[in-house]
């Protein structure tokens, strides 16, 4: 299982704590030091079921700065995934990928469902 966050992400340091008490074992990636490429993403993507702009980092000032929310609509899912593989720091975090899943963001209620909690 591999958990990929930003260490100094309070978010993600919630998330881990939250594995780490349940006493799951995964592998940690740094998204800023080992980002996801593109085939990698589209393949999330595809096990997730979600919308591809959910593995956006919505809140984060590159999103904000190259105007995302406006562009995003208009912009070709190839060009989208090239666009997070560019930049860790695009990309909505943490992410937790199994087998079984991929969870995007930290909701504690949909990592209970994924682990039967």
């Amino acid at each position: 299982m591999q958990f990929i966050c930003y260490p100094k992400c309070s978010t993600c340091q919630k998330a881990k704590k939250w594995l780490e008490t349940n006493g799951i074992v995964f592998e940690e990636r740094h998204i800023a030091e080992n980002n996801p490429g593109a085939e990698e993403l589209r393949a999330w993507h595809k096990r997730s079921g979600l919308p591809l702009k959910r593995f956006f980092n919505t809140s984060g000032l590159l999103y904000k700065k190259l105007q995302l929310k406006d562009k995003l609509p208009a912009m070709p899912e190839d060009e989208q995934l090239a666009l997070l593989a560019s930049d860790g720091m695009l990309v909505k975090r943490p992410l937790l990928i199994d087998d079984g899943f991929v969870l995007v963001g930290f909701r504690e209620a949909e990592w209970k469902a994924a682990f039967g909690f």
